[in-house]
């Protein structure tokens, strides 16, 4: 019956299957944790985002230390960083995630949430980071993902507000996120 009524909905609004599923939010996405836990990314529901794709032996790696900084100067606001290791971008993220994991804490002391590694390009690609690409284009509309470090800011609705590259320091973004977190 569910299914029926499912299908009549789609006709009456003229929506395929295929758009139906397009339909996503950014809460419906899970990730899986650097530790191994899967969650669901409505947990965080209500905050700003910073997602970022990290690698651990390219020239923007420093960029921990900033990212970390604005962490925790607005993390007790409702802010959070997730980070995302890819080693998609000249194999600059070769270690598994344990390794990961302690060179994020012991090199540059990292709180925030960090993840499995991750394809953020191609067929292959994280659905997660399917949908960012989607919402927030690159330079001149490009959808994929240049480099290490390219930064997603979303707000408390989830909305992906921002795509910012490698190049942007963390500190450039500090002003964007005070505002969505006074709103």
């Amino acid at each position: 019956m569910k299914k029926y009524i499912l299908m009549l909905l789609l006709i009456t609004f003229n929506i395929t299957a295929k758009e139906s599923k397009k339909m996503n939010t950014f809460y419906d996405f899970n990730a899986t944790t650097i530790a191994g836990e899967k969650i669901s990314m409505s947990k965080y529901k209500g905050k700003v985002l910073l997602i970022v794709n990290v690698a651990s032996e390219c020239t923007f790696t420093p960029q921990y230390k900033g990212l970390e900084k604005l962490y925790k100067k607005y993390h007790s606001q409702g802010f959070e960083v997730l980070g995302f290791p890819s080693n998609q971008f000249a194999n600059q993220e070769p270690k598994n995630e344990k390794a990961i994991q302690n060179f994020c804490s012991t090199k540059y002391s990292v709180t925030f949430d960090m993840f499995s590694k991750i394809k953020v390009n191609g067929d292959k690609a994280d659905p997660l980071y399917k949908f960012l690409k989607k919402k927030a284009t690159g330079f001149l509309g490009t959808k994929s993902i240049k480099w290490n470090f390219t930064k997603f800011l979303v707000d408390k609705e989830g909305n992906v507000l921002k795509r910012y590259g490698s190049m942007t320091k963390p500190k450039k973004i500090a002003k964007e996120i005070k505002i969505l977190l006074s709103i």
